[in-house]
């Protein structure tokens, strides 16, 4: 592993796990939120704020030639072909009711490829981690996406975007359970791309997803053997755009859906 990417997986984590700590600390006092409504079920708190800008000013401290793109605030440019991506809490809907699902992402990307992941759950004490070439793990663990050949052989995580029409959605949730197959559905698109990575879910498609949203999970998923929808990762980053990812087994039938939805 090059050594400016190995300074950055080693410090990253750090920040992100002091970050997990903080977001939690704001969890377990909702009821001193202030909540903010910025579109169709898209909240942010003053706890999504916050824990961006630790985050954000831990990165510059360490890192100070990167460039950082966050979900709350304005784009840092990179000098050094390195450049963060900040989504401080993923699930801010189950975040401010009260709920788990919902986790702290920080993905890296050097010269327009997605080099290193990470996710936090805090609630579940649950750390997901994959560095280009380098393999996915879970707290340690190896991860391994689910041997799965058919969408009847396990449950299929279906996002919805309001930036997008409703009726693909309803095609694709009807069309997985025709195929005898169930669906699942939590408050962050960033856990539940990273249970496929764990092989809990065989499978995830969204109509559209923000660059912070995925990126970090994505490549766990690719790092832990599972299929990703190719896309530029300029244009993600730019645009955000549709995610359909999935084990290997099951790929095709889930892509076959999807174009079948006009998703």
């Amino acid at each position: 592993m090059h050594t400016d990417l190995q300074a950055r997986r080693d410090t990253g984590l750090e920040i992100v796990q002091a970050a997990s700590v903080s977001a939690l600390n704001y969890f377990s006092d909702i009821d001193k939120l202030v909540i903010e409504q910025k579109g169709k079920q898209d909240l942010v708190s003053d706890a999504d704020r916050a824990v961006e800008v630790q985050i954000k000013n831990a990165l510059l401290a360490s890192f100070p030639a990167d460039g950082i793109i966050g979900e709350e605030h304005g784009r840092v440019n990179s000098e050094s072909g390195y450049t963060w991506v900040i989504d401080p809490i993923d699930g801010t809907a189950s975040f401010v009711s009260g709920m788990p699902g919902w986790c702290v992402v920080l993905a890296c990307v050097k010269d327009d490829e997605v080099v290193l992941g990470i996710v936090i759950d805090p609630i579940a004490q649950e750390t997901y981690l994959a560095i280009k070439g380098e393999g996915a793990s879970l707290n340690g663990r190896a991860l391994s996406v689910s041997t799965s050949q058919s969408l009847a052989e396990g449950s299929t995580a279906v996002g919805y975007s309001t930036r997008t029409g409703v009726e693909p959605t309803v095609l694709v949730l009807e069309k997985i359970m025709q195929a005898g197959g169930i669906f699942y559905r939590c408050g962050s698109g960033a856990l539940m791309l990273c249970y496929v990575a764990a092989g809990r879910l065989i499978g995830y498609c969204e109509s559209h997803m923000n660059a912070w949203d995925c990126i970090a999970a994505m490549l766990i998923i690719q790092e832990a053997g599972g299929k990703v929808e190719p896309y530029e990762t300029n244009i993600m980053l730019a645009e955000g755009g549709r995610v359909l990812t999935a084990c290997p087994g099951v790929y095709s039938q889930l892509e076959n859906i999807c174009e079948q939805a006009n998703l």
